[in-house]
């Protein structure tokens, strides 16, 4: 398939103005196929040549202004229009698509558990083009209309209000239609249908709805009352924040099945991975992630739905916009006041660890770095994402909230319903500050890496340093301004563990100032404190002294959240034994109050340190530190006061285990002592575990699977089964992911995530050079997303030895490795080096 290239897009959208799709769509004849049938009116500025892309299974006809062109020209997803004349035109085509397994393009599930099928698009980037023919390209914006056949019993919905407009004589079926929209990208158009269960509402006008299938409804109804609520309630805040109106005539939400990302911010109808309806106990830590993402994608119809990127060059306009302001009108409008920890434990370690890796690129990279839609895929990670939102907070603190704010509307009123770019963004917020925006702009989001801020602390030169005071001067290594406070710390003079803030000095670096502070030296003195910049931070000896033995005793959440990542940064770079990291997690986590933090770091203790950080040989001590953690926790979470917490400890002494004793008592007596009961979560968790640990049998997989049919369910039985340690477990697994060729994009990923255990790595050890060929192979035949899941999923990431890193690097010179493959494993392939440093 041909991507399409910067160039094309720029030349095409000179020569077209194109103003509607008309798309009609049958879901009634078959479960492999649907039927698809466009009308495009748009008009030639001037006459010349063009193309139209489309991805059908069988393009059965198709007519220029009533004049049969010839189907045989379809090739590489192209259909040539030659000989345009200036002025309007009709294009109509009709084709038959072929459903996704994939979540690409009309992805159609059947729920096991009772049958009933859905279907869902996804059409970002170039997957609109495997349900409808289209300019396919984001700033050939259209008005999109939709009239969908669909069996009698299903709903339909889309990005504009639906009605169900007849009944089709023959089979009862329904007609569906879609209000018109307002202009929008060919890859935010969006339908769903199937027999969904749905809570509605009104709000400020217009109408409201959620959406699951039907298996899930008990759970989306318990649920319903916090999901609208927190809909509301940042609705609100938007409309407060933005002068432009939201622009589109209703919101849906709709939680659909096997969806890739977490979700997707289609205008009117925004899908979300359906995991967000919990059919099991979750922490208020996973409750606030999907209040973020709801708050993430209602931004979006703001930034990237009213405002388009022209070019996908600009992708952070959307993502690192709609990330700041989740997290921000999350903490503003809603129960979540502490969202900026969470962010700082988790978005902004994937930042962070994205940047260091070779394939890191601008926050907005070069136009000529993104040449084509292929190449415009890579960059969904951790830059456009975190380390976007990341500069967002810094330019928030720098230039004022209330003059970012007055240039984010300005920038709204010039491009509504159009599209723009980061000049155009940069322009809006210069016309109200006085403050070098475009300055700004070249030093944090036209270069790449992360900078390292370094405190120096010396004695006062007119005096003792314990009671004269002490200077402090910041090293930065890198090239960017901060804008930074840094908290000074004192021990309680009542003695223990607590630290008392008594200072608070606002830095800007780097400058020649030399900051000098009465007073002792302080105990800790934390750069960066608040987070508001993004950096990584070092501590002065003395203070990391004082983190070792009192971490704990630091008051705010989001200052221990800098303090952890700096350790966490440390061990990634040689600077901090993993064992003292460990230690340093052991003395203070039982103590810890943010449920954030506790889950964080003991996330990087169990996959990173005892995983890939510490020999194989010190890997069961580092997991009996992991597992005296969660022990302490549960200790102190007896009297039921904090089941979040709790029910982390739960976990992590599930995972962690190296003998099956405790799991297995757990799942025969259906609950923890002293709780909770055994919810599908945990069960599938412990079977899982135990099959690791070769304390299964397939017919115990067959029995659980049995009591628990569902989606979920096959899903841990796929990955309980590729996680038995023998030889023929692991043969059918691996033929199951390379060679079999059914798999859906979830039970690929259940079934790789199952497959490479620690544990086994002399049973899984013939497959690691297996990986590089087979992998590349089908990504070549399933498409980007089976091997963007291959690279992530199926990686054989607990083999940290040189011949594996080797063999990685060989398949990285084949040229035909797919470009989300290549640069999975050119990530995958930097972290495996990072480990070998570690261990050194």
């Amino acid at each position: 398939m041909s991507a399409l290239t910067r160039k094309e897009a720029q030349l095409r959208a000179q020569l077209l103005d194109v103003h509607h799709y008309a798309v009609a769509l049958d879901l009634t004849v078959g479960d492999a196929a649907f039927g698809s049938t466009t009308v495009i009116r748009f008009t030639a500025r001037t006459a010349g040549d063009t193309f139209l892309e489309l991805k059908p299974d069988e393009l059965r006809s198709a007519t220029l202004d009533g004049h049969p062109l010839d189907p045989a020209t379809l090739e590489d997803n192209r259909l040539p229009l030659t000989g345009l004349a200036e002025g309007p035109h009709e294009l109509r085509l009709d084709t038959r698509m072929r459903y996704s397994r994939t979540g690409e393009g009309l992805h159609r599930f059947t729920d096991p558990a009772d049958g009933e099928a859905y279907v869902y698009s996804q059409m970002f980037m170039d997957d609109v083009q495997r349900v409808l023919p289209a300019f396919d390209q984001p700033d050939l914006k259209a008005v999109f209309e939709f009239t969908v056949t669909a069996p009698a019993h299903w709903t339909v919905l889309a990005n504009g209000i639906t009605t169900r407009t007849g009944v089709r004589e023959a089979d009862g079926a329904g007609i569906w239609a879609s209000a018109p929209t307002p202009p929008i990208s060919t890859y935010l158009a969006a339908v769903a249908a199937g027999p969904w269960h749905s809570v509605t509402t009104e709000h400020a006008g217009l109408p409201f709805a959620i959406h699951c299938r039907q298996s899930l409804a008990p759970h989306m109804d318990a649920d319903a009352d916090e999901i609208l609520s927190l809909t509301t309630d940042c609705f609100d805040r938007y409309q407060e924040k933005f002068t432009e109106p939201y622009p589109f005539d209703s919101y849906d939400q709709a939680f659909v099945p096997e969806f890739n990302a977490g979700a997707m911010e289609n205008p009117g109808l925004v899908t979300f991975r359906d995991e967000f309806i919990y059919r099991s106990a979750v922490t208020d830590t996973e409750r606030q992630t999907r209040a973020m993402v709801i708050a993430h994608e209602m931004a979006h119809m703001w930034f990237g739905d009213l405002v388009t990127l022209a070019w996908f060059d600009d992708i952070w306009l959307n993502e690192s916009f709609a990330e700041y302001m989740g997290y921000q009108t999350l903490t503003e409008a809603t129960r979540f006041t502490d969202t900026w920890t969470e962010f700082g434990v988790t978005r902004k370690a994937w930042g962070y660890d994205a940047d260091q890796r070779p394939s890191t690129h601008p926050v907005a990279p070069d136009p000529d770095d993104v040449p084509d839609t292929a190449s415009a895929l890579l960059n969904f990670d951790g830059i456009s994402y975190a380390k976007g939102a990341s500069a967002l907070r810094q330019l928030v603190a720098w230039l004022g909230e209330k003059d970012f704010l007055a240039g984010i509307n300005t920038h709204f009123a010039r491009h509504k319903f159009a599209n723009a770019s980061l000049a155009d963004f940069v322009d809006s917020l210069a016309a109200h500050t006085e403050r070098d925006v475009h300055a700004w702009a070249r030093v944090w989001l036209r270069t790449t890496g992360i900078d390292t801020l370094t405190p120096q602390i010396e004695a006062s030169p007119d005096g003792a340093e314990g009671a004269g005071g002490w200077t402090l001067t910041v090293d930065r290594k890198g090239s960017r301004p901060h804008r930074i406070a840094a908290g000074v710390y004192h021990r309680d003079p009542a003695g223990g563990r607590t630290l008392e803030r008594t200072d608070f000095l606002h830095l800007d670096v780097p400058s020649d100032e030399v900051l000098s502070v009465g007073g002792p030296r302080p105990a800790l003195l934390v750069l960066n404190d608040g987070d508001l910049s993004y950096a990584k931070i070092r501590l002065d000896e003395t203070s990391v002294e004082t983190v070792l033995r009192g971490l704990s005793g630091i008051p705010d959440a989001l200052t221990r959240t800098v303090v952890w990542n700096s350790l966490r940064d440390m061990v990634r770079d040689g600077e901090l034994d993993p064992g003292d990291y460990l230690a340093t997690a052991e003395a203070h986590l039982p103590a810890e109050r943010d449920l954030a933090i506790v889950q964080g770091v003991l996330t990087f203790a169990r996959t990173q340190v005892a995983t890939r950080y510490v020999a194989p040989e010190r890997r069961t001590a580092a997991l009996a530190t992991v597992t005296a953690i969660a022990r302490d926790l549960l200790r102190r979470t007896e009297d039921g006061s904090d089941p979040g917490l709790r029910l982390t400890a739960v976990r992590t002494l599930i995972d962690s285990a190296t003998q099956p004793d405790t799991p297995a008592a757990w799942l025969a007596a259906d609950a923890v002592p002293g709780g909770p009961a055994l919810d599908p979560e945990l069960r599938w968790r412990i079977l899982s575990r135990l099959a690791v640990l070769g304390a299964v049998e397939e017919s115990d997989i067959d029995a659980a699977l049995a009591a628990d049919p569902s989606a979920t369910g096959q899903e841990g039985a796929a990955r309980c089964r590729a996680a038995l340690p023998t030889a023929q477990a692991k043969a059918a697994a691996w033929d199951r992911l390379f060679h079999d060729d059914t798999l859906s994009n979830y039970l690929f990923s259940a079934t790789a995530q199952g497959f490479w255990q620690p544990e086994q790595a002399d049973l899984v050890r013939e497959y690691v050079p297996r990986f590089y060929p087979d992998a590349v192979a089908l990504a070549a035949r399933r498409g980007p997303a089976i091997g963007e899941a291959a690279g992530r999923w199926a990686f054989p990431v607990y083999a940290v030895d040189e011949a594996h890193l080797q063999a990685g690097h060989a398949c990285l010179a084949d040229p035909d490795v797919l470009p989300l493959l290549r640069r999975k494993l050119v990530d995958q392939l930097d972290d495996l080096a990072r480990a070998l440093r570690v261990r050194g």
